[in-house]
């Protein structure tokens, strides 16, 4: 039953416009409420490293979160430190979300960011690199390698390396060259053997190429050289007659995040391609040298780069362990996570001696809820658009596409389908950061095969993960529905974990019809009954579900509020969960990121708990639970509490009904909060303390490996009724 109270939300039948009656925050709350977004996100980062560094991981693995540290922090330079960068540029001096000035927030980011990253460096070299070279992986150096395997070296320079090398020399005919952002280069100080004069050269580290070359004849134990240092080691070969001084490597990062004028551009896909071609040349933010380089090179650099001297970052070598990932393709098993096979969801089974199930009459049976990668995205969601491309009685396919896989299956549905004669919209947001080039491509190519493309509405992202089908069955159209927490995208739904509704809820059909069509063309609809969406409902609708548990708890009802984000950044959100922590409300938050809710405010956030989990799969899924005296009021969708989603993006969250599927979500919140399991937790000062051992030394639970076993118990005893 739907409270009248929660009409307004977007529960109930209610169409009044009266969307700002919202409770304005309490005065009484203390004006130190938040934690600082920025620093937020390094300690996440923080919590990757801590996984990187230890020992009870496999070794391959650690590798694997070291390399995802550094590409975390490229990206946090390249969007969050350039963005506080074009603040003080333009003059905008909009203080941080504490109050903080962007370039006070600079440096202290600087300041976290430079023992981060000297930690990070330190977690490689005296930890697992060593513990690499006891399994039998070697990172070894020129230095130690024998006569016959530098000889097998240089030939493997001269065939591969050496053709594709480009050394730029600096003088006066020779302009000092364009830097691109994230390359490795070397910075190289020769003499002229004739003149006696000293010249720099730079020259980029080829990134095609295997960042680690396997050293030939190795055995059993596999020795790497860095590629950086195999190219170092030839340089005489690309400076003939010159007598090489000096090298040293150094990495440049720029600005790199997007800004469209939408209003103004009359092409939005020509005006994103112009604006890719600028990101190439943003201004530096940020320069990484060796610990060793000289002040004669660094000066240079710094005084050419235009660099401030708290945007330089020395560190011991090797610079962009990104490379990392490099090592995956070394087949050692035993270094690495014991394999979990996902299932197929019990509802998608084949039945009978069907060698493929039928997915339409799995949904029509009963709504079916799935969890990835647990239960497979493949003979799930994308099963579900290959048959609707195929089936005659499909009339319409409807679906937006925020970031997908360069082979994606299901584009190719969504091509398939119009090539049938089907009605195929997609909508595909060009503007998801650092896939703008790719979606660009499949835009076109699905609008080439005859699909209804659109990008959305000007000014937001489309950021809602829907896919509806239209069917007909004996003469009466009926809906099927999937909303999803992440991506269509088969390759990042194997590491992602996420939850996927399908239904043929008329209801829910009505509401992705209405949502559609206002992506698609000019309707601005207020109506949705089972969705929440931003940016007009969503929050709102959040805030009176809060404020809800605060009244029951007041009125001396039992309340609760479970929430499951990315991120928890929103102040008007976290004030309300201040409130109801306040009235006795028990809050328990479940964030995998950025994290501004303080656990640490007496009197105000004594009911609030704070957890984060971290493992081989990335956390993704998004939900919100309230106990609604009794009622479980759940939903999952594809929205943080962050201002962008609430305010910026097109989200959409679903109300989960069906009462074995609201079980299942509240059983899985629960074991992740769940003091036996392992996890972060927030405690004073937004300090994160990992809990992964009991009091005995005994290692806690791992959630991800505890759900898989749950999920195939589950389906094998489903499998016997």
């Amino acid at each position: 039953m739907i409270d009248p109270a929660l009409a307004d939300a977007g529960l109930g039948d209610a169409e009044d416009d009266d969307f700002d009656a919202v409770e304005s925050p309490d005065a009484l709350l203390p004006d130190h409420r938040y934690l600082d977004r920025e620093l937020s996100w390094l300690a996440f980062n923080q919590r990757v490293l801590e996984l990187a560094e230890d020992p009870s991981l496999p070794e391959l693995e650690r590798a694997n979160f070291l390399a995802i540290f550094a590409s975390n922090l490229d990206e946090f330079f390249m969007v969050r430190v350039a963005g506080l960068k074009r603040r003080i540029i333009t003059g905008l001096a909009v203080p941080t979300n504490i109050g903080r000035s962007p370039a006070d927030a600079l440096a202290d980011i600087a300041r976290e960011a430079h023992a981060l990253q000297l930690r990070h460096a330190e977690a490689w070299t005296s930890l697992v690199r060593p513990a690499l070279a006891e399994s039998g992986i070697e990172i070894t150096e020129w230095s130690e390698l024998t006569d016959e395997e530098r000889a097998k070296l240089s030939e493997y320079f001269g065939a591969q390396v050496f053709p594709v090398l480009m050394p730029l020399a600096v003088d006066p005919a020779h302009p000092f060259p364009y830097i691109s952002g994230l390359s490795l280069n070397l910075a190289i100080r020769i003499r002229n053997a004739r003149t006696g004069r000293q010249e720099f050269a730079r020259l980029k580290v080829p990134p095609m190429l295997p960042r680690f070359v396997e050293v030939p004849g190795s055995g059993e134990i596999k020795r790497f050289l860095t590629l950086e240092e195999l190219i170092a080691n030839h340089l005489g070969d690309l400076f003939p007659g010159m007598e090489v001084l000096d090298h040293h490597a150094f990495r440049l990062t720029r600005n790199e995040d997007v800004e469209i004028e939408e209003d103004e551009s009359e092409n939005l896909i020509q005006a994103l391609e112009a604006e890719l071609l600028r990101r190439r040349f943003g201004p530096p933010i940020r320069l990484e040298i060796t610990d060793d380089m000289d002040e004669v090179t660094m000066d240079l650099l710094v005084r050419e780069l235009e660099i401030t001297d708290q945007e330089i970052y020395r560190l011991p070598g090797p610079l962009d362990l990104r490379g990392l990932f490099d090592l995956s393709r070394i087949d050692r098993p035993d270094l690495r996570y014991p394999p979990h096979l996902p299932t197929t969801a019990v509802a998608f089974q084949p039945t009978g001696s069907n060698t493929r199930a039928d997915i339409f009459k799995a949904i029509r049976k009963s709504d079916v809820l799935v969890h990835h990668p647990y239960e497979s995205f493949t003979t799930s969601v994308v099963s579900f658009l290959e048959q609707a491309a195929r089936d005659p009685h499909v009339l319409a396919i409807k679906q937006t596409l925020y970031r997908t896989s360069g082979d994606s299956p299901i584009v190719e549905a969504l091509i398939n389908a119009a090539e049938a004669g089907k009605q195929v919209l997609a909508l595909v947001e060009v503007k998801a950061r650092f896939d703008e080039a790719n979606n660009i491509v499949w835009a076109r190519k699905l609008e080439k095969a005859g699909v209804h493309v659109v990008y959305g509405l000007v000014g937001l992202k489309t950021h809602c993960k829907l896919a509806l089908v239209i069917r007909e069955e004996d003469g009466v159209l009926r809906h099927y529905s999937h909303i999803g927490t992440g991506n269509y995208n088969p390759k990042t739904s194997r590491i992602y974990e996420d939850f996927g509704l399908f239904t043929t809820d008329a209801q829910v059909g009505k509401d992705l019809t209405r949502l559609f069509n206002e992506l698609s063309g000019y309707a601005i609809e207020k109506k949705f009954k089972r969705l929440l969406v931003a940016p007009l409902h969503l929050r709102k609708g959040l805030v009176r579900q809060i404020d809800h548990e605060r009244r029951n708890a007041e009125d001396g009802k039992p309340a609760s509020i479970r929430i499951k984000v990315n991120s928890m950044v929103d102040e008007e959100v976290i004030d309300a969960l201040y409130r109801a922590s306040t009235a006795g409300v028990k809050v328990d938050v479940w964030v995998r990121g950025i994290c501004s809710l303080r656990t640490d405010l007496e009197g105000v956030s004594d009911n609030i708990t704070v957890r984060s989990i971290l493992g081989r799969y990335l956390e993704h899924s998004r939900i919100f639970a309230f106990h609604n005296d009794g009622d479980d009021q759940v939903y999952i969708g594809s929205a943080d509490m962050m201002h962008r989603n609430l305010d910026r993006r097109v989200e959409a969250l679903v109300r989960v009904t069906d009462p074995g599927h609201m079980k299942d979500l509240l059983d899985f919140f629960d074991l992740a909060m769940d003091p036996g399991t392992t996890s972060w937790h927030l405690g004073a000062d937004g300090v994160w303390t990992r809990h992964s051992e009991d009091a005995d030394g005994k290692p806690l639970i791992d959630l991800q490996d505890k759900t898989m076993g749950l999920i195939q118990r589950r389906r094998r005893a489903r499998a016997v009724r």
